[in-house]
């Protein structure tokens, strides 16, 4: 294809009636010598949240944190920022800073969306763990939001960075034609977690439970909600399905050249919820609720099959005429992976796919896009097409029945009660402001 990638991207906005405003200050300003280290912000320290900040420091100074759990945001601002940072519970208060060039984002999944947008409207820079949105909907403000700020926004997706590029390279071969024309890519990401019924209990010293809930319903505490275990309720994450469908049905999609588009039609062939349903809605309050088993089958428009499946190696298998052979992180095997010792790939043909880029980590690209304004190795549009997919199993999931899907107009087909879960009630006074 003549057309470059970011015209795709740009022209593509456009049509959909994305409006680009001036940006403010950002890193490749003129100002700013190219010495310095940009001033950062971290929104969400505790687990993930710690680890992407601390990658993040290697870049710049972390002048401000915030954590809705004041003894995460301590004991970051006391073992990272020798208790120099300004520390707050609202981030709200980092974003009112001028002086903060970017933001990483490390909270649980139901607060990324409405944290990252209010941060590209304040003129940051975002770095933001993924998945990136809670529903399809938020994708789609998501991208709107990127285009009309013009601000970058990496998603914290690793594999598209790192890992010995081994994903990288499974990609290219893919695209090169070395197993042919593709018929299945499987996507393994192992079985999710069951719970409960758990007890509510009081709400521990130091956290603000309400500000951490933000647009979900208001439940009393149960320690099994919040922090690490959020990911297993439908209310703030979406289980397994997103947790590593964001990584392995990413690197899926591109590869077979559907990083803009979608599936056709979504199908849980077999799932187990560990929670009773009732019309797609958790019969219990007090116990874990995202699928543990399943196997989903995607049908996409160049007729290939993606089986997304908690059974099997962690990892992908990429099925074609000619051959075929398996990724994960610390894996890449198959006869057309030992074919490239004799055949090896063009030697740029994993540079074209990072944009041309040779930063050494997922980080270090995202501050190289904030000097220079171009596309981050993990951009918002591909994410949101990739993690569509995965939302769209899980309500195929909930719902216990095939659904046929208009990746074009981005909704299902004839189907009033699919199109009821695009989107979610979010609660008063936490409303993502789009």
């Amino acid at each position: 294809m003549s057309l470059s990638r970011r015209t795709f991207l740009s022209t593509s906005a456009l049509a959909a009636g994305y409006f680009l405003v001036p940006r403010e200050r950002s890193l490749a300003d003129e100002s700013k010598s190219p010495n310095t280290r940009p001033w950062i912000g971290a929104i969400g320290v505790g687990g993930r949240g710690t680890a992407i900040s601390k990658d993040a420091k290697k870049h710049g100074d972390i002048v401000a944190v915030c954590d809705v759990d004041l003894t995460h945001a301590d004991k970051f601002n006391h073992d990272e920022c020798g208790g120099k940072a300004d520390v707050s519970q609202d981030y709200r208060k980092l974003l009112d800073r001028k002086d903060v060039d970017a933001v990483v984002v490390g909270t649980p999944d139901h607060w990324h969306t409405r944290i990252s947008i209010d941060a590209m409207r304040a003129g940051k820079d975002v770095y933001c763990e993924k998945p990136l949105t809670l529903t399809i909907d938020e994708g789609k403000q998501l991208c709107r939001a990127v285009t009309e700020t013009k601000r970058v926004l990496q998603v914290g997706t690793q594999q598209r960075s790192e890992f010995g590029h081994r994903f990288l390279k499974a990609v290219a071969m893919v695209h090169d034609g070395r197993i042919g024309k593709v018929k299945q890519v499987t996507s393994c990401i192992n079985a999710g977690v069951a719970g409960g019924p758990f007890p509510a209990v009081p709400v521990p010293p130091g956290l603000d439970w309400d500000r951490w809930l933000g647009q979900a319903p208001a439940v009393d505490f149960i320690k099994e909600r919040c922090h690490h275990t959020f990911r297993w309720w439908f209310e703030y994450s979406g289980g397994k399905m997103t947790d590593w469908g964001a990584h392995h049905v990413d690197i899926a999609q591109w590869a077979i050249g559907m990083d803009h588009s979608g599936p056709l039609t979504v199908e849980a062939i077999r799932a187990e919820l560990p929670n009773p349903q009732v019309h797609g809605r958790p019969a219990r309050a007090d116990s874990y609720n995202t699928a543990t088993t399943f196997d989903v089958r995607c049908r996409f428009a160049n007729g290939v099959d993606m089986v997304i499946t908690s059974t099997g190696e962690n990892g992908i298998t990429f099925e074609g005429e000619s051959g075929k052979f398996f990724v994960s992180r610390g894996k890449l095997l198959g006869e057309p992976v030992d074919e490239l010792k004799d055949r090896p790939l063009a030697s740029d043909a994993q540079m074209k796919l990072r944009n041309g880029k040779r930063a050494s980590s997922h980080m270090a690209n995202f501050f190289e896009c904030c000097r220079d304004r171009s596309l981050p190795a993990s951009d918002v549009y591909t994410h949101h097409r990739s993690l569509t997919t995965c939302h769209l199993a899980n309500i195929s999931i909930r719902l216990g029945r095939k659904l046929t899907w208009d990746p074009a107009k981005e909704e299902f087909v004839g189907d009033a009660e699919a199109n009821g879960y695009l989107r979610r009630e979010q609660r008063k006074g936490y409303e993502t402001n789009v």
